[in-house]
């Protein structure tokens, strides 16, 4: 019986309830009933606490209602015994038969298993990375590569239509500066202040030159300064975003949306943002100059929009930006940015505010630093760009898989040591390591069945899945529809990781204490088949999970 299985079973067993008059309550009253793994498993193999839930309403108290409850429950299919336990709760145990049925129920669920429909019709953009076009992408964005993608692929699975989105900073003085380091290289000059350096910047230039020379395009060194700084602008910035499509493409993360900044200023649409909050007055004039009135939502002060030389403000784009998203029928907008951006969260409430959204509409999560350590020293060098950490330094240290998942595997809101010794190494302290080699052990069990003619079809009876370890690893399968949930209300990708190594303990005491495979004279039994419906069963979900983070699940390791 899966944990669904049984939220039916007891919100059945409270509207039987309802209707033989035991309890006075409207069936509309009754809400989907949550069951969680009691914290002591000798309490049980399930708890829930609806009784604490409805007894109010039912006029009567948690543990009257529960006991009601329970006597219900002890009389149906699956369940083996109940019990009220503290003020309301309610512990159940459930048969055995019942508790091994899930492992046939997770293996025919298959990729299915712990799908969820949260989210279903809603369109949610997600918007991570976002590195200016001015360099690889470093350790910062690496990370959010990796949470971003996860919570798109987790914000799926509970039926979002998810479109992930990299908004290209190709607007600003940041720009400029590249244009002049990369003009610097070519003529020998001296890189302008605050300008970019490192070995990708002589790359960039050199290719510049040697496109502009197979193209028999006139010299750049020849036009005048601003000519020739607009042509190293244009291509420059194209081959580094090209550059860096093709690094988080090969770090599994693809975006539907690439979306420039210019064109919020080229196109209007800033213009006809601003326009939009005059006429509502949301924006008000003050000292030759425009101010969001930021504070009416939230923020800590109010914002200027257009600067009193007429110039728009950063936060111009801002504005023009939620506002094509939420026009392009985004439901809620995710933004996923950097330790340096606290302010931006109350800033971008407030712009959607603005516009007549409810704030609830835009979500911003902020992620801290990222440390790597190897050899018990930090590593804060780049061959490739002189000052960070890139992309393809972590995954020509670690490998893809090792990275997605130890920048995933913890909170976004926690600054993370990463060590590339213990990423790098293939033992059981190695995270992602100790995962897919459960999910590889669960693959050679099969594949060791199968030469013993062992077929999960040729038959099932969950009553002999009786050993303790059995039970322990039925129970945290159980668990994964919950844990998928959870991950996806609290944006909190981690959890999954961390559930998986769980799973991975629980699978390899169990793999260690029974057998799925005769041994020496045995005859295969239906206990081995039925063994081999949980071995199975565990690697769905291993695979489910490690899918979910973007990381592969090898059959052989």
């Amino acid at each position: 019986m899966t944990p669904e299985e049984l939220s039916a079973t007891i919100r059945a067993a409270v509207l039987a309830g309802i209707d033989d008059s035991d309890f006075q309550l409207s069936p509309f009253d009754v809400p989907e009933v949550k069951v969680e793994r009691p914290r002591q498993r000798d309490h049980g193999d399930w708890a829930t606490n609806i009784a604490m839930q409805l007894a109010k309403q039912a006029g009567t108290n948690p543990r009257e209602f529960a006991a009601t409850l329970v006597e219900r429950l002890v009389e149906l299919d699956g369940i083996d015994s109940a019990e009220v336990a503290g003020p309301g709760f309610i512990n159940i145990r459930l048969a055995a038969d019942a508790a091994g049925l899930l492992a046939k129920g997770i293996v025919d669920y298959g990729d299915d298993y712990g799908r969820g429909e949260s989210l279903t019709g809603k369109v949610v953009n997600i918007e991570f990375v976002s590195a200016n076009p001015t360099g690889p992408v470093h350790i910062g964005g690496t990370r959010w590569a990796a949470v971003g993608d996860s919570l798109a692929r987790l914000l799926e699975f509970h039926g979002a239509d998810v479109v992930r989105e990299y908004y290209f900073n190709d607007h600003g003085a940041q720009i400029d500066r590249f244009a002049a380091s990369l003009l610097a290289v070519v003529t020998g000059d001296d890189p302008p202040e605050d300008g970019y350096a490192g070995e990708y910047i002589q790359d960039i230039a050199n290719e510049v030159m040697v496109e502009a020379m197979a193209a028999a395009d006139k010299d750049p060194l020849e036009l005048p300064r601003e000519q020739a700084l607009e042509f190293f602008r244009e291509r420059g910035v194209n081959l580094m975003f090209q550059q860096i499509k093709d690094q988080l493409h090969a770090f599994g993360v693809d975006f539907d949306v690439y979306f420039h900044e210019d064109s919020l200023h080229h196109s209007g649409a800033v213009d006809r943002a601003l326009e939009q909050l005059k006429s509502t007055g949301a924006l008000y004039e003050k000292d030759g100059a425009w101010w969001l009135r930021s504070t009416d939502y939230g923020d800590d002060k109010d914002r200027v929009v257009i600067k009193s030389d007429g110039k728009p403000a950063y936060i111009a784009g801002d504005l023009a930006y939620f506002r094509d998203k939420r026009h392009r029928g985004a439901d809620l907008c995710i933004y996923l940015l950097g330790a340096d951006h606290h302010g931006y969260i109350a800033r971008l409430k407030a712009a959607a505010a603005a516009f007549g959204d409810d704030a609830e509409n835009v979500e911003v999560i902020i992620g801290q630093l990222v440390n790597l350590v190897k050899d018990g020293q930090p590593v804060r060098m780049s061959k490739r760009a002189g000052t960070v950490v890139t992309i393809e330094d972590l995954v020509e240290a670690v490998g893809v898989d090792a990275a997605r998942y130890a920048l995933a595997r913890s909170s976004a809101d926690s600054t993370i040591d990463i060590d590339l010794d213990l990423l790098s190494s293939a033992t059981n302290a190695n995270p992602v390591f100790y995962v897919q080699y459960a999910h590889a052990r669960s693959a050679g069990v099969a594949r060791n069945a199968a030469q013993y003619g062992i077929r999960r079809e040729d038959g099932f009876d969950p009553s002999q899945l009786t050993h303790q370890s059995e039970a322990a690893l039925l129970g945290i399968l159980g668990e994964f529809p919950r844990v998928v949930a959870q991950a996806v209300e609290y944006r909190e990708q981690h959890r999954v990781a961390r559930y998986l190594e769980d799973v991975a303990a629980a699978f390899n005491q169990w793999y260690d204490r029974t057998r799925v495979t005769p041994v020496g004279d045995e005859q295969v039994t239906d206990l081995h088949r039925t063994r081999l419906w949980l071995n199975d069963a565990a690697g769905q979900v291993l695979r489910n999970g490690l899918g979910l983070l973007g990381v592969s699940a090898p059959a052989r390791m």
